[in-house]
């Protein structure tokens, strides 16, 4: 037999085969390695396990019982539902398991099933499983607080499966793996041995034994990460030199003293910081993160009159042409008094205009470019530029950022978001950028007032956005789907869009959504910015869109079906004049969920930010709404930000004295960096 490798392919460990190979393929387990950081994601003791009496009403339990009865049970609407009966020493439970009529097949009476999720009062006490174990005899649950390990698991491979086979090549695995996290870490965060945290996590004596070996891997994950993002940003700041910018105080401070309003002190902070990085001989790399009208627009254009007072140029991309317009229309106000015009170059521009904008770009009469994708197409040229800034940057491609960038000798890069993240992600996320964040809003701003009404409210609720739409004002409505569907009960944005263009005939109802081709939806998107359209039903096409100050009104449709902060961002769409904004929340029940109320008294992005993470804790950590992100498989959130913040110091103290970690000691660290995330062997042989 072949020596036991942790690079061996696990189909080739006993036991598993071909068959069971795939199936852990498809779970990301691929070697001996990936099996031993194939990681429980619950535990369960015989301490958690709720008598089946005693499970009440509104609590969320686990709980143990035979099964003795089952069937599937139609509903009107064509759903099936799987029942089964449990019974423990205490008494029953029933349990119901809608349009998972499968489980007929692989439940039978006799079995000890678990069952985790909340108990519900329908037709009598009844539990509706999230998860469901189905274990071989009552021992297999634990006895005297011996902790259960419960595995993500796949079909064809269950998680008693994968816990067998954990269990058999635990104690053979484990001597191989090195450990090579440095000692003074280690005694930093009195973290176990490698090996005993790995053996703590699959087979734990304790939950708290089993949370300490966790986190020593996540300290592992955490540390690895950071190695290649401070490394992608020494090759950013020290791989090109860039523009000594020298602060004139020229334009800049022309722009402050013409601004009808006091910089907030958010403001002044971020572009001292922003001026501190142009004026030093490297690249600036730098996030600009603020929450809806807090006013990054003009600390991005401090920036650009810095380049322009050095005499360069600056170039401003967005990802849509509806944003780019705004940012010219705003942009274009805030410069008139200094007699500086900027330019717009955008897709739908005539063949003759476009010709004669980038004239003006490469003579150099152009000094500050506003645009879309345009911007980085074959033949637009720079004669001069010192500056790119780039809106809603994670909206772009590598390629064109890298684009836009390339158009200029070293530009310095500031990128803008307005998706709050809290600082310990930011560390993550933006870890090769140094960040700058907006939390004040400017004085003008009106208030939003969020509020939750449910279904008695409903009809006020309308009737409200019909006047506000009479007296001139303009109202969202926020639907979760585009069309109804059977197998969902929700509201839907194009049957809302036919009822209230029938109910009312004297408002211009428009309809907005994903599936509308581009040129199609940025018509209606006009006609509701230029007013002709006052109510506007969309989906969360809006999410990042255009500025109507007019628009106070903000209806939400099944908001429970949202996260939260991307319930923030669609109530950043209204409170953007002076007027006083609402924004109303419909859910779908009278029992409205703790969350969204928690929501309705905050108006803090970067608050809600957390309290949003706190409620997906791992799962979608930077899922495709954030994406550019990293998925954890280890690392939570909030639980670990201290270890992150140290992780991320630790990897600048030993990339400052190795950048390429080539140095015997560092070699370990850098194999494992390259291993787990393969940009890294890129990264380290750059310098």
């Amino acid at each position: 037999m072949p020596q036991l490798r942790l690079d061996t392919p696990v189909q080739f460990l006993s036991g598993i085969g071909p068959k069971r190979g795939e199936a852990l393929e498809r779970l990301g387990v691929v070697t001996a390695q990936d099996l031993l950081l194939h990681l429980p994601h619950r535990y369960l003791d015989a301490s958690s396990v709720t008598p089946l009496a005693k499970a009440r009403v509104g609590d969320d339990v686990a709980c143990v019982g035979t099964v003795t009865a089952k069937g599937i049970l139609p509903t009107r609407k064509g759903l099936r539902i799987f029942h089964a009966v449990l019974k423990d020493d205490s008494g029953v439970l029933e349990c119901a398991w809608p349009g998972q009529p499968f489980l007929d097949r692989s439940i039978s009476e006799g079995q000890v099933l678990l069952v985790v999720g909340p108990i519900r009062f329908y037709h009598g006490r009844q539990m509706a499983p999230r998860e469901t174990i189905v274990l071989s005899d009552v021992d297999d649950l634990a006895v005297g607080g011996v902790v259960l390990p419960v595995y993500p698991a796949t079909e064809g491979l269950s998680h008693k499966q994968i816990r067998a086979i954990i269990a058999k090549h635990l104690d053979a695995l484990i001597p191989l793996v090195p450990d090579i996290l440095p000692e003074r870490l280690r005694e930093r965060f009195a973290l176990p041995a490698l090996g005993d945290a790995v053996r703590a996590v699959h087979r734990p004596t304790s939950i708290k034994d089993a949370e300490a070996g966790r986190r020593r891997l996540a300290v592992d994950e955490l540390l690895d990460l950071q190695l290649m993002l401070s490394r992608a940003r020494y090759i950013a700041r020290q791989g090109q030199r860039g523009t000594e910018f020298v602060v004139h105080r020229t334009l800049t401070t022309a722009l402050r003293e013409s601004l009808p309003w006091e910089l907030t002190a958010d403001q002044k902070q971020a572009i001292r910081e922003i001026f501190d990085d142009m004026t030093k001989p490297e690249r600036m790399h730098r996030l600009l993160m603020g929450d809806v009208g807090t006013g990054k627009t003009v600390v991005a254009l401090c920036a650009m009159l810095l380049a322009l007072e050095n005499g360069y140029q600056a170039a401003l991309m967005a990802p849509t042409e509806l944003l780019a317009e705004q940012h010219m229309r705003s942009l274009t106000a805030l410069l008139a008094p200094l007699g500086i015009v900027p330019e717009l170059l955008v897709g739908k521009l005539t063949v003759a205009d476009k010709r004669a904008a980038r004239a003006r770009l490469v003579s150099g009469e152009t000094r500050i470019v506003v645009g879309t994708h345009a911007l980085v197409q074959e033949g637009v040229a720079f004669d001069r530029l010192g500056l790119v800034v780039i809106d809603e940057q994670h909206r772009f491609g590598v390629e064109q950022r890298a684009a836009l960038m390339g158009k200029g000798e070293a530009p310095d890069v500031l990128l803008l978001t307005a998706t709050p993240i809290p600082r310990s992600l930011a560390l993550t996320r933006y870890g090769d950028l140094d960040v700058s964040v907006l939390k004040l809003k400017p004085p003008g701003r009106g208030t939003i007032r969020t509020a939750v009404r449910t279904g008695g409210h409903r009809e006020r609720v309308f009737d409200f956005v019909h006047q506000t739409a009479l007296q001139g004002g303009q109202v969202y409505i926020v639907l979760p789907v585009i069309e109804e569907s059977e197998r969902a009960d929700l509201r839907a944005a194009e049957t809302m869009a036919k009822t209230l263009t029938a109910q009312w005939p004297d408002v211009s109802v428009g309809l907005v959504h994903g599936r509308l081709k581009a040129p199609e939806r940025d018509a209606v998107m006009r006609g509701f910015r230029d007013g002709s359209i006052k109510v506007l039903v969309a989906t969360t096409v809006i999410e990042v869109g255009i500025d109507v100050p007019n628009a106070t009104v903000m209806v939400i449709e099944h908001p429970e079906r949202f996260g939260l902060a991307q319930l923030h961002q669609l109530r950043g769409r209204v409170g953007r004049g002076e007027a006083e904004s609402h924004c109303i929340l419909l859910p779908n029940s009278d029992d409205v969920p703790e969350r969204l109320r928690a929501f309705s008294q905050t108006d803090d992005g970067f608050k809600i930010a957390e309290l949003d993470l706190e409620e997906r804790r791992q799962g979608d950590l930077l899922g495709a709404r954030q994406s550019g992100g990293v998925d954890f498989k280890i690392a939570r959130f909030p639980d670990d930000t201290d270890l992150l913040g140290e992780a991320r110091a630790l990897a600048q103290a030993i990339l400052a004295d190795d950048p390429t970690l080539v140095k015997k000691a560092n070699k370990p660290l850098r194999e494992r960096a390259v291993t787990r995330y393969p940009r890294g062997e890129v990264l380290f042989r750059v310098g």
